[in-house]
C-alpha cells in the first residue's frame, strides 16, 4: 500500500520544483509571504478563481493545463496594466478522488509557467473535499511608478489596435495561450500607451469597459477584425465575425494609442505576432461596429458574464 500523501507533503514537492526567491521576498514555509517592493515602483495585485465544470473540463483540459490556465490568466491580467510579473500565491481545492498525482500534475502545470515568465510562488492554502477541482491564484506584479496602463485614459482620436486574432478560443487556445507579458513591456517602451485591457470577455464587451471607464465612444470596422484561423470554414463570414467579438478568452491585448504612435506601429511592428488598427476612439457614447458599407450597428456586450 502506498504511503499517505498529506498537505505538508504537497507543500515540501512544491518547495522542490520551485526557484530559490529574489532577495526582496521570503517565500515558502511561513504562514505569511514578506515582500519588499523595490523603490521607484508600484505593485499590481490581480486574482482569479478557475472552476472545473466553468473554466476547464477534463477532458481536454489536462490536470497540466488546468494548473498553467489558472496563472495564465492572471498573468493577462499583469500584461494588460503593462506590467511585470513578480510572485504569486495559489490556493487549491483538490478532489479526494484523484489522489496525489493529479495535485502534483496540477501543480507542475503552473509551476512551468511560472518559471518561463519567472514568477515565484511565494504560498498559498490547499484543501480537498468531494468537489470538482477548484484553482484560485493571485499574482503580484510590478511597474515603474505611474506608469502602470489602465482602462480609463483612452482619449478622442486614439487609434484602437489588438494583438494577435480572435475568436475560436474555445475549440484550440484558451487552456494553452500565451500570456502577452513580453508584448505589454515592448510596446510600453515602443510607443506611449493610452488605455489597455486583455480580451478576456470577448472584443464587444472589452471594448466597451474601455469607453466606459474612459468616458469616451469608440467605432471599429468589421472588415479589420483579425478572425482566428482555427475557426471552421463551414461558418459563414457573418457567425465568423461573431466569433470574433463574442467567444472571449482570446488573452490578447486591446489598446489605444495616439494617430502618430499607431502609425508608428504600423510602419514598424516592434513584436513577433500581428499587430491590428480596428478602429477610432470618439468623444461620444457607446461602441459602435462599422460594415463595409458604411453602416453601423451598436456592439452589443456579448461575451461571458457569470450568471448569479
Amino acid at each position: 500500500m502506498a504511503a499517505a500523501f498529506h498537505e505538508f507533503d504537497l507543500i515540501k514537492w512544491i518547495q522542490t520544483r520551485c526557484p530559490t526567491p529574489p532577495h526582496d521576498l521570503q517565500s515558502i514555509g511561513d504562514d505569511t509571504a514578506i515582500v519588499q517592493p523595490q523603490a521607484g515602483w508600484e505593485l499590481l495585485l490581480a486574482t482569479d478563481m478557475l472552476m472545473e465544470g466553468t473554466h476547464f473540463t477534463f477532458p481536454p483540459a489536462t490536470p497540466e493545463l488546468a494548473g498553467r490556465k489558472s496563472l495564465a490568466v492572471n498573468l493577462s491580467d499583469i500584461a494588460a496594466m503593462a506590467g511585470e510579473p513578480h510572485s504569486a500565491l495559489v490556493s487549491l481545492a483538490l478532489p479526494r478522488s484523484r489522489g496525489a498525482e493529479f495535485a502534483k500534475s496540477v501543480m507542475q502545470g503552473l509551476i512551468d509557467l511560472a518559471r518561463e515568465f519567472h514568477v515565484v510562488v511565494i504560498g498559498g492554502d490547499t484543501n480537498t473535499w468531494d468537489g470538482p477541482l477548484v484553482i484560485n491564484v493571485a499574482v503580484m506584479g510590478m511597474a515603474p511608478t505611474q506608469q502602470s496602463i489602465t482602462r480609463s485614459n483612452a482619449r478622442d482620436g486614439d487609434w484602437i489596435f489588438v494583438t494577435g486574432a480572435l475568436g475560436g478560443s474555445l475549440a484550440s487556445h484558451h487552456l494553452t495561450f500565451t500570456p502577452r507579458i513580453r508584448e505589454a513591456l515592448l510596446l510600453r517602451e515602443t510607443v506611449s500607451l493610452h488605455a489597455m485591457i486583455d480580451v478576456s470577455d470577448g472584443l464587444a464587451s472589452d471594448l466597451q469597459h474601455i469607453t466606459t471607464e474612459s468616458g469616451v465612444g469608440a467605432i471599429i470596422h468589421s472588415e479589420q477584425i483579425p478572425i482566428n484561423a482555427c475557426l471552421s470554414g463551414v461558418l459563414t463570414e457573418a457567425e465568423r465575425l461573431q466569433k470574433a467579438l463574442s467567444d472571449g478568452e482570446d488573452f490578447e491585448l486591446l489598446f489605444t494609442v495616439s494617430p502618430e504612435d499607431g502609425q508608428q506601429l504600423l510602419e514598424q511592428n516592434p513584436l513577433s505576432i500581428p499587430l491590428t488598427h480596428l478602429g477610432e476612439i470618439n468623444s461620444g457614447q457607446g461602441a459602435f461596429l462599422q460594415q463595409p458599407d458604411g453602416s453601423r450597428v451598436s456592439l452589443e456586450r456579448s461575451g461571458w458574464q457569470h450568471q448569479l
